[in-house]
């Protein structure tokens, strides 16, 4: 008896070793659902945004593409979100949605989703509907070539829900694919040659390194030019660590500031990058005077919109791999040290998130992962929290709140499917905690050892601090007064403790951090009073 579509999809999937499922059914995705395997597991979100984060954080934590399954094109609008930042992130997710029985698709009936290619663009890769149930397979295996081609990141298909029971066709659609591309070594030669005749080459190192598993190879880079090294602006993973001597810091995300910081040098190589992640509009110059950009990047999109540079479109360990042997070892008249962390006043009251971050950071475990979205504490943290482990932090390319929340439970996930059983700490501002909150369900229900830290100011302090900068007072809507989110979060069943004090932070934080499987909410009351935007 020959295969169903479904029976012959789900060997494909095994094949695949794409046995995670990530979503929240509806009726167009139960014909799918039925008769679930048990060697697949099903990830449970409240809601659409979730699920796409939740896929996002499993996938980067595993570097293996996971399977988002939405619901048709109600589903699919919940999820636009995260999914744009799944595509920035460059994470192989294949989004799945029902769609309805071929049928009744002429006349539209309820909960059809029309025009289902077009809905998830741009931010997708590769969206198809298969013109035919026996499609199904193929489109998979196609779906998963496309997600893990470089440069990575989600593909789409649109399956109607009538499909499924019908006979497959007997054609073995596996096959393998490989997913990094080299750059062109002539290219590779003339970048060598390039940077051995610098006389003050500054290096800027993204998180395509962290994707390429290039850590060594960028410590390497450094050390053989005895260059500074600076994160770009808005970079999601860390591509470098940050207690190394070269490391100088985070660059300014604008124009002018960028450049300012940059002046002197007569080259920038920016390796896994943009060129560059610009917000908000400072203008100047794009380089400061006598300075070239070399640039290197497994995006051609990237590579075409920079403003400046001279491009090669390659994967950035293979990159390095090339490039260190081409390269002399050079001796700087010196790289200035980065400033030690300054101590924060922990008498303060209400608390300084400075001084809320050290008490973290001194009761933190050398093997964890750090997830952040709370935009207007960034430059401390990353003044406190200095990173210097592989695949240790994680957080959003796209600037789009209500991923980080639910993106630490499938990094959490990530880690227990891994073994590495480390705790994944989320730091969260009390605006970003409520763009998807459903997802401590999530971390609940999978019994993930999560800790979210939820800085508490009654405000949204980024926009407040956007307002300062372009100049526009009594913008409404930027005061966030009644939130209970202790009361939230054990309604979705989390241990949840709000503190005033940081002797109360310590000890909470201590008893979170020692009870495994279980998620913690920790809100933490701070001062309304913030930094400038640009320091």
């Amino acid at each position: 008896m020959s295969k169903t579509v479904k029976q012959a999809t789900f060997d494909l999937l095994r094949r695949l070793n794409l046995t995670t499922i990530v979503g929240n059914p509806g009726s167009t995705e139960e014909t799918f659902l039925k008769d679930f395997p048990k060697d697949f597991d099903y990830i449970l979100a409240l809601q659409e945004a979730s699920a796409v984060a939740i896929a996002d954080g499993i996938a980067q934590s595993t570097r293996k593409p996971v399977i988002v399954n939405l619901h048709t094109g109600a589903g699919l609008g919940n999820a636009m979100g995260t999914l744009l930042t799944a595509f920035q992130n460059k994470t192989p997710l294949i989004i799945t949605a029902g769609q309805q029985t071929r049928e009744m698709l002429l006349i539209e009936p309820l909960l059809t989703n029309i025009e289902a290619t077009t809905m998830p663009k741009p931010w997708v890769k590769w969206s198809y509907e298969p013109a035919r149930a026996q499609d199904i397979p193929g489109a998979f295996m196609r779906a998963y070539a496309t997600a893990i081609q470089q440069p990575a990141g989600p593909v789409f298909l649109s399956l109607p829900l009538d499909d499924w029971d019908q006979p497959a066709l007997d054609i073995d659609v596996y096959r393998q694919v490989s997913s990094r591309v080299a750059p062109d070594p002539a290219w590779v030669a003339e970048f060598a040659q390039a940077l051995n005749d610098s006389k003050n080459p500054a290096l800027i190192l993204g998180a395509d390194i962290a994707r390429s598993q290039a850590w060594d190879e960028g410590v390497e880079l450094a050390q053989r030019l005895d260059a500074p090294v600076w994160m770009p602006p808005f970079c999601e993973r860390t591509a470098f660590p940050e207690t190394h001597r070269l490391y100088q810091g985070a660059l300014p995300a604008a124009i002018g500031p960028l450049s300012q910081k940059l002046a002197g040098h007569d080259l920038i190589l920016v390796v896994g990058a943009p060129v560059f992640r610009y917000y908000p509009y400072v203008a100047g110059d794009y380089l400061p005077a006598g300075a070239r950009v070399l640039h290197v990047t497994d995006d051609p999109g990237m590579a075409a919109k920079a403003a400046v540079g001279h491009n090669i479109v390659g994967d950035s360990k293979l990159f390095l791999q090339m490039l260190l042997p081409q390269l002399k070892q050079r001796k700087s008249a010196g790289v200035p040290l980065r400033a030690a962390p300054k101590p924060a006043d922990a008498n303060a009251k209400p608390l300084l998130p400075h001084a809320v971050l050290e008490v973290l950071k001194q009761h933190s475990p050398v093997e964890m992962v750090l997830v952040e979205e709370c935009p207007s504490i960034v430059p401390l943290m990353q003044d406190v929290f200095r990173i210097d482990k592989p695949d240790t932090f994680y957080t959003f390319a796209s600037g789009g709140l209500g991923w980080n929340l639910p993106a630490a439970v499938g990094l959490a996930l990530g880690e227990k499917q891994s073994g590495r059983n480390r705790p994944v700490i989320c730091l969260m501002g009390d605006g970003s905690f409520q763009y998807s909150i459903q997802g401590v369900y999530s971390a609940v229900q999978q019994k993930t050892h999560l800790i979210y830290v939820v800085f508490q100011n009654e405000e949204y302090g980024i926009l407040k601090q956007f307002a300062e900068l372009e100049e526009t007072p009594n913008v409404p809507g930027l005061d966030l007064p009644g939130l209970d989110i202790v009361s939230l979060s054990k309604g979705y069943g989390a241990h949840s403790v709000l503190v005033d004090n940081l002797q109360d932070l310590a000890k909470h934080y201590q008893h979170a951090l020692a009870t495994k499987d279980t998620t913690s909410v920790i809100v933490v009351r701070i001062t309304k009073a913030l930094g400038s935007l640009l320091g």
